[in-house]
C-alpha cells in the first residue's frame, strides 16, 4: 500500500529498492551461517526474484515510458533497460537452480551487486531528472502501485496452483 512516505513514483520505487536491499543482506547472512540453510536460502531467493521481476515490470511498463521523453536522456534510459535485461538473465538462472548448486550463492550475490549499481543510478540521476519534469509522479505512483498489486496477485495465484 502507498504510505505518506511514498509521495511520488520515485519514492514508491525507492521503497522497493530498500526492501530488496534488506533481503540481499539477509541472504548474505545465510551464506555465512552454519547449518542447513538451503530452504531458507531458496525461499529468500524466490522472494527476491519475485520482487525484482515485479519491480522491473512496473518500471518498464509505466515509469520508463512515462519519463523517457520528458527527461530527454536516451542513453540513461537505454542503460537502465540493459541493466534490467542482465538482471532478468540472472534471475532466470537462479530460478533454474537449487541452493547448494555450484555458483547459486554467487549468482544471488552478483544479482544484488547489479541491483545496487542500478539503484544508485536511478536515485542519483534518473529520479532527480524525473522530478524536474512536469510528469505527474503522484498519479504515476498510483498507477505503479495498482500494477504492482496486480502482478503480485498473479504470482500468488501461480504459486497456489
Amino acid at each position: 500500500m502507498t504510505t505518506a512516505k511514498q509521495k511520488d513514483a520515485c519514492d514508491l520505487l525507492d521503497a522497493d529498492h530498500k526492501a530488496v536491499k534488506k533481503m540481499f543482506g539477509e541472504f548474505e547472512e545465510l551464506t555465512e551461517a552454519r547449518g542447513n540453510t538451503r530452504e531458507k536460502k531458496r525461499a529468500l531467493a524466490e522472494k527476491i526474484c519475485r520482487e525484482l521481476t515485479v519491480h522491473t515490470r512496473i518500471e518498464e511498463e509505466i515509469f520508463y515510458p512515462g519519463i523517457r521523453n520528458a527527461i530527454r536522456d536516451e542513453l540513461m534510459m537505454s542503460e537502465a533497460e540493459v541493466e534490467h535485461e542482465s538482471a532478468k538473465q540472472l534471475i532466470a538462472q537462479i530460478q533454474a537452480m537449487e541452493p547448494g548448486d555450484a555458483h547459486y550463492d554467487a549468482k544471488v550475490m552478483v544479482l544484488g551487486e547489479y541491483v545496487d549499481h542500478h539503484v544508485k543510478e536511478e536515485r542519483n540521476e534518473m529520479f532527480p531528472k524525473a522530478r524536474a519534469t512536469k510528469v505527474d509522479l503522484v498519479k504515476m505512483r498510483d498507477a505503479l502501485q495498482a500494477r504492482k498489486e496486480e502482478l503480485m496477485a498473479e504470482y500468488e495465484e501461480k504459486a497456489a496452483a
